[in-house]
């Protein structure tokens, strides 16, 4: 069966995201094992697999709705990142990658949703 999820590129891109943040967090103190670590976990991984399920429905409204919480999970998972990074758990040049790439993947994602509005991609 095809996977259509697999030749996005911002599922690609969204997938090395989560590479990245499992990185960064092995190196956070126990004491974050069960509260921030799995938060991060769960958004990080929501991004890809949201931009998946959309991509396997069978409408575009359908597919930008899963965009959408894809871009959700992307803003929880920056304000984390933030968090993080000011109790001082990630180096600042880790949250810099990280933020770029977070910054990319939003504007992919957006660029993805406007043209599945203006119906300029076929689904």
């Amino acid at each position: 069966m095809e996977k259509p999820h697999k030749k996005l590129d911002v599922w690609k891109l969204a997938i090395e995201l989560v590479l990245d943040v499992y990185g960064v967090i092995k190196t956070f103190p126990m004491e974050e094992k069960y509260n921030l670590t799995d938060q991060l976990r769960r958004a990080v991984v929501g991004i890809p697999s949201n931009i998946a399920e959309g991509a396997a429905r069978n409408t575009k409204k359908e597919f930008a709705n899963f965009l959408y919480i894809a871009q959700g999970s992307l803003s929880e998972l920056d304000t984390q990142l933030e968090i993080a990074f000011k109790l001082g758990y990630i180096k600042s040049n880790d949250f810099e990658n990280l933020e770029l790439k977070m910054d990319r993947i939003g504007k992919m994602i957006s660029g993805l949703i406007k043209a599945l509005k203006q119906s300029t991609i076929p689904l």
